[in-house]
């Protein structure tokens, strides 16, 4: 087995950085190559293709703040890290490192570079990440899943390879369900989700804008919604007193077949649920994490409401009213529903895991 060339997978310990390393490594498997990962201890707790076995936990830390006492902690933590991540490529003997992001890509991808490994990062993003744009410069290839990301600098422009997100086999499982759109007097299956950590707003935005709806829509919502545990209380009792076929849960193991059977999906633009949207092709209300120094969510959401697969909401107008009002409106249109769907589904990229594996075996010269 030692004769089998290793790539080592760089993640962040969040299902945004993981699923797509878990899918390049499922394609880069059936290529009969070995994979790893090498993450922190977050990504511990996630099943999947990455076994105890095949987990390596390397000392990572994101910058929390700008005061001396901040800094030194994350500049120290990311020192002991690459240290760590050098033995450790020293000893694998990788024929390749790829970083899918966040800070705990930065210990392995920069130790790889000092031990002469070939190195590719991937961002799902439609801006760099801080630690992406730390290493874009440092690598010898980049990955983007959507065009135009770099083309500002010629220099990372000219090694930036447009690949898509790696889809995990679950979503695209849930890719090959076809949109239906809603009877018009029919069930109205609509998902809320809130990205890896959940999010409060949803909490205090959506049973507002539930009880604001015509009591006809009442009776047809199908309600899926992530809640967090602390808002559970308060969220039930708001849909058990309008009688809302409601399912509440704090994390939903099987959200891509959930995606794939709801009408519509009320959620945060993180890079990863964009580009889930897009590959399965459902239409949706996204609502971007606001304070984000890049405005990736942002301009995540921008992917799909430029098509009109999508509605964007700043959370500012993220209102009880709004909200129902755009529920009522697309409810009311089930052809508009659809052509959002179709819409979704015509930037989505199923092949993106297979043309990472190309780079990554043309990278490695292998």
């Amino acid at each position: 087995m030692t004769d089998v060339p290793l790539i080592l997978l760089a993640a962040g310990g969040t299902g945004g950085h993981l699923f797509p390393a878990e899918a390049l490594g499922t394609v880069l498997m059936q290529r009969g190559l070995r994979v790893r990962l090498v993450t922190d201890s977050r990504a511990v707790r996630y099943s999947g293709l990455f076994s105890k076995d095949m987990i390596d936990v390397v000392p990572s830390e994101t910058v929390r703040g700008r005061s001396p006492w901040a800094l030194a902690r994350t500049g120290t933590m990311l020192a002991a890290g690459t240290i760590k991540a050098f033995t450790l490529i020293k000893r694998l003997k990788p024929t390749a490192v790829v970083g899918f992001g966040g800070y705990p890509t930065l210990p392995p991808v920069f130790a790889a570079k000092l031990a002469g490994v070939p190195t590719i990062i991937h961002d799902s993003n439609a801006v760099l990440g801080r630690a992406n744009r730390f290493l874009s410069s440092r690598v010898s290839a980049i990955a983007t899943s959507l065009p135009g990301v770099l083309d500002r600098d010629p220099a990372l422009a000219s090694k930036t390879t447009v690949t898509g997100t790696p889809m995990r086999p679950a979503i695209l499982a849930a890719a090959a369900v076809p949109y239906v759109a809603p009877d018009a007097q029919g069930p109205l299956r609509l998902l809320v989700v809130g990205g890896s950590q959940g999010a409060r707003v949803m909490a205090d935005i959506v049973p507002g804008a539930i009880e604001r709806l015509e009591p006809a829509l009442w009776n047809r919502l199908v309600l899926v919604q992530q809640v967090r545990d602390e808002d559970m209380a308060r969220v039930r009792a708001v849909y058990d007193r309008l009688k809302i076929n409601a399912e509440l849960a704090p994390f939903f193991s099987d959200l891509p077949r959930r995606l794939a059977s709801s009408h519509l999906v009320v959620s945060r633009s993180g890079a990863g649920t964009v580009a889930e949207l897009a590959a399965i092709g459902r239409p949706s209300i996204l609502v971007p994490l606001p304070g984000a120094i890049d405005q990736d969510q942002f301009a995540n959401a921008g992917v799909l409401s430029a098509v009109n697969g999508a509605v964007r909401i700043p959370q500012v107008e993220f209102t009880p009213d709004r909200l129902a009002a755009e529920i009522s409106a697309l409810a009311a249109e089930p052809s508009r529903l659809a052509a959002m769907a179709a819409a979704a589904r015509s930037v989505g990229r199923l092949d993106a895991a297979e043309r990472l594996a190309d780079l990554v075996g043309k990278v490695a010269g292998i």
